[in-house]
């Protein structure tokens, strides 16, 4: 069956979103006199949203009220400045504007808060275009669970079979698989040291998106017709 719908994760897959994630965290560091987080290090937790960062920063001993205090302040600091540095991959905007020449939809899940990933997806000028914005609370459940994943499949009046999922997270393959989609993992992405992507199970890999056109193109060529 032929793709016709391509669903993008969105921190480290759509846009580069670290430079605004990390100079929030930065700042928070800031104002609780925390010693700064080695930028490297934290640019690979990214793709696991303000929770991530925080345990990098703060560890596995806050108590649950805590850590849920310090989330809140991040995400304000955050939504703050929330488009200052952030762009869209290289080669991103000539694959989106490839992947809608070619008649196919696409869209964006991720397990952002939509209060954050609608006014993003609105600054980077794409609101009109995507097919279907999924955000972390948009529904019960969050990736790796496929029900996000789902509910775009909806949205974009597809089904699974036809749909193939980027990401750069384990969680994002996860839930591409449990929805039984197609998968394939953005190496260009926040993929922290000491992972290998390799070993998770995808259909593929992208060293960069501009190679994404291609790929549908002998995808959809070998594929059976609809």
């Amino acid at each position: 069956m032929n793709i016709d719908t391509v669903l993008f994760d969105l921190d480290g897959t759509l846009a580069g979103t670290a430079p605004d994630m990390l100079a929030a965290l930065s700042t928070l560091l800031r104002e609780q006199n925390r010693a700064p987080v080695d930028p490297v290090v934290a640019r690979g937790c990214v793709s696991r949203g303000a929770v991530g960062l925080l345990r990098l920063a703060y560890g596995d001993d806050l108590a649950d009220d805590e850590f849920e205090r310090l989330r809140v302040r991040f995400l304000r600091i955050y939504a703050d400045a929330l488009c200052v540095d952030t762009r869209l991959f290289p080669n991103m905007a000539e694959t989106l504007a490839h992947i809608e020449g070619s008649g196919h939809k696409w869209g964006v899940v991720t397990n952002k808060p939509a209060l954050l990933t609608d006014r993003l997806i609105d600054a980077l000028g794409l609101t009109a275009r995507a097919a279907c914005v999924v955000s972390g609370d948009t529904t019960d459940q969050r990736k790796p669970h496929p029900k996000p994943l789902l509910h775009a499949c909806a949205c974009c009046a597809s089904r699974a079979a036809q749909c193939v999922y980027v990401g750069d997270d384990p969680r994002d393959i996860q839930a591409g698989q449990a929805a039984g989609m197609t998968t394939l993992v953005a190496l260009y992405g926040y993929i922290s040291e000491g992972q290998n992507p390799h070993t998770w199970g995808a259909d593929g890999v992208l060293h960069d998106i501009g190679q994404l056109p291609a790929w549908l193109r002998r995808r959809n060529g070998a594929g059976r017709p609809q």
